[in-house]
């Protein structure tokens, strides 16, 4: 009995690298989007709104993406 469990806990492991992997990946993206909008604002005051506008859009397919992955992945 408890090998079964020793065995299907140690199938899991590959699932669980994986994601962790899209979650350090898209926090890794999150960041980037964030700092080059930070910096286009910086840039360009004038344009903030636009900026903003198109960091969050592409923030939320981002994160869409990963949620995606990550749910697909346990499957």
């Amino acid at each position: 009995m408890s090998l079964a469990i020793l065995q299907e806990a140690t199938s899991a492991v590959p699932m669980l690298v994986g994601a962790g992997l899209i979650v350090i990946g898209a926090g890794i993206g999150l960041g980037q989007i964030g700092r080059g909008a930070m910096e286009g604002i910086a840039r360009q005051p004038e344009a903030s709104g636009k900026i903003q506008t198109a960091m969050i859009i592409i923030a939320a397919l981002l994160e869409g993406l990963a949620f995606a992955a990550i749910f697909l992945g346990k499957s």
